[in-house]
């Protein structure tokens, strides 16, 4: 009598259950991690291809120019008061600035030499 209820209590839930519960927390991990990962991965394959000479940019080592040519895999940019050129893969742009990076060193350098 007692062995019937114990057996019948394991049922539906106990078999699919652990199933059902694992398939849930994958598709919540995924949705939690992945599509986000995604969406930042478009944006920024976005603002590499709209990047175009005049372009003031950072790359992801914290150097800040201003991009004189942009080929195919390779962008050229201007840093610096001497106007020195740089080649950089098109993956190193970490940020297309909105506003104009003030170059302050060249101002460090005249108060330095006084």
């Amino acid at each position: 009598m007692p062995t019937e209820v114990a057996g019948a209590a394991g049922g539906f839930f106990g078999t699919y259950g652990t199933t059902i519960v694992m398939v849930l927390i994958m598709v919540v991990m995924f949705a939690i991690m992945i599509i986000p990962q995604r969406k930042r991965e478009k944006k920024i394959k976005e603002m590499l291809n709209a990047m175009k000479p005049g372009d003031k940019v950072r790359t992801i080592g914290g150097i800040y120019g201003t991009l004189t040519a942009v080929k195919e895999d390779v962008v050229t940019m201007v840093v610096g008061p001497d106007k020195v050129k740089l080649v950089f893969a098109r993956g190193a742009i970490a940020n297309v600035e909105d506003a104009a990076v003030e170059n302050t060193m060249s101002e460090e350098l005249t108060e330095t030499k006084k």
